[in-house]
């Protein structure tokens, strides 16, 4: 579905993203890991449109996206979450999720004079969806609660709804592991999981926790100073000598830290 090629991003002198190349294939769960500075998350802004790269293409399902604006890529399917989540603090979970399809009806003025009865219509279909994701999210007793209040994880989990609430082919989850207890990050996995195989959701993320990358996770990628170092499963990817040395700096002996 994505194929990058030969991407670099430099920010003055600093080569953030040095050349790499992989392909995230359809219906897949692909792990990308590597130690802090690998450039992973510059890689993910290149590939989400948030950053244009200084060389190198993107293509999803062949159509070179290289440069195009986050909203594009939006319509096209691709979306991406943040290691911060960017809720609507002072709205409800429901209504943070009613906000994302684009080109509701009740944007344009004419259509708020005009067009209430299409409005109305829309709105019901949109609090049916929203309530119908928050209940897959096993979430929907919180529908009513301001999205300020939640916890780190059950921002996590909205965000993640808000990528249901329109056709999503690919979403980039940067760190949704980050500062959530082990509980919930059972149940956003269990989410994950069932949005790949029940609805055909291909996911790439970026994670640290080695247990959750080796539950939900093939095949896994390892970046290191800008590039694609190795590939393969967790268990290839733990006993491969290149991605011990870039975490560890150390030799074989202490391979078994790869997994801490």
């Amino acid at each position: 579905m994505i194929v990058v090629e030969d991407v670099h991003k430099h920010f003055g002198g600093f080569h953030a993203v040095d050349g790499a190349t992989l392909e995230i294939k359809s219906g897949s769960i692909t792990g990308l890991i590597g130690p802090n500075g690998a450039g992973k998350t510059t890689l993910f802004n290149v590939i989400a449109g948030v950053l244009k790269p200084t060389s190198g293409r993107v293509f999803m399902d062949g159509e070179d996206i290289t440069g195009l604006e986050p909203h594009d890529l939006f319509g096209k399917g691709l979306l991406r979450t943040f290691q911060i989540a960017h809720e609507f603090s002072s709205m409800s979970v429901r209504e943070n999720l009613m906000m994302v399809p684009a080109g509701q009806t009740g944007e344009t003025l004419w259509n708020t004079w005009f067009g209430r009865r299409r409005i109305a219509d829309e709105e019901r279909a949109l609090l049916a969806k929203a309530d119908e994701v928050l209940e897959f999210l096993t979430i929907d007793h919180l529908k009513d609660e301001k999205a300020g209040n939640l916890s780190g994880g059950q921002k996590k989990l909205l965000e993640l709804g808000r990528t249901m609430m329109v056709d999503a082919k690919i979403v980039f989850l940067d760190e949704v592991g980050a500062g959530v207890n082990r509980t919930l990050l059972n149940t956003i996995g269990d989410a994950i999981l069932r949005l790949n195989k029940e609805r055909g959701y291909t996911f790439c993320m970026i994670e640290h926790d080695m247990d959750f990358i080796g539950r939900l996770c093939d095949p896994v990628i390892c970046m290191a100073e800008g590039k694609v170092l190795a590939e393969g499963t967790i268990d290839e990817i733990k006993a491969n000598e290149q991605v011990i040395e870039a975490y560890l700096g150390t030799g074989l002996k202490n391979k078994d830290a790869v997994s801490a």
